[in-house]
């Protein structure tokens, strides 16, 4: 799984009036929870652009003044109308200790209901798993090269060593729905009678 840094500083007050000083100066608000007691730091907007603004799913180190926590992005709480991040949450993670965390779902393949004239349909972007952090991979790569018109491929459809999925079973992630265009050509022109 990718890491990145960023790096914070511990925040020496807190409350409402601080949060809000902290943002005016383009900073974010932040905590780190999962160790002995909760570390509130603040970091610069500028660097949660790695993270926040791509599809990929990091292990996160957290510098904050000198000292690391490894971690996963846990929430981040947008300002209703513009673009600013008012708080993010960040768990501390061990490598003997499974995490829960959602992978983004990778499609590979040309379906070849698309060929039938079908379409493509993905409910699902991520997936939430469970799994030891050296065992969490970037994605969880969906391949439909073999999915014919009206077939799907499901939750329970996919296993990844070490890795246990959170979801139903049942939960499609991606199907190949039958278009009229494709009903059109499975399905046999009435022929009119003769007079």
């Amino acid at each position: 799984m990718k890491t990145l840094t960023i790096e914070g500083k511990l925040r020496t007050g807190l409350g409402k009036k601080e949060s809000k000083k902290l943002r005016a100066g383009e900073n974010v608000p932040c905590v780190l929870y999962g160790g002995d007691a909760p570390v509130h730091f603040y970091s610069s907007f500028s660097e949660f652009r790695k993270l926040i603004y791509s599809p990929d799913v990091h292990l996160v180190n957290l510098n904050i003044e000198g000292k690391v926590y490894t971690s996963v992005l846990q929430d981040t709480q947008w300002h209703p109308v513009e673009e600013q991040i008012l708080h993010v949450d960040f768990l501390l993670i061990s490598e003997d200790k499974p995490v829960k965390i959602g992978i983004p779902v990778n499609i590979q393949g040309f379906a070849i209901g698309i060929k039938a004239g079908g379409k493509l349909k993905t409910n699902v972007r991520k997936l939430k798993v469970k799994a030891l952090p050296r065992y969490l991979p970037d994605t969880i790569d969906v391949n439909v090269e073999e999915l014919g018109l009206g077939q799907s491929i499901k939750v329970g459809d996919i296993s990844i060593e070490n890795v246990e999925f959170l979801e139903s079973k049942t939960n499609v992630i991606t199907t190949v729905a039958i278009t009229r265009a494709a009903k059109a050509t499975t399905t046999p022109t009435p022929q009119k009678g003769s007079k």
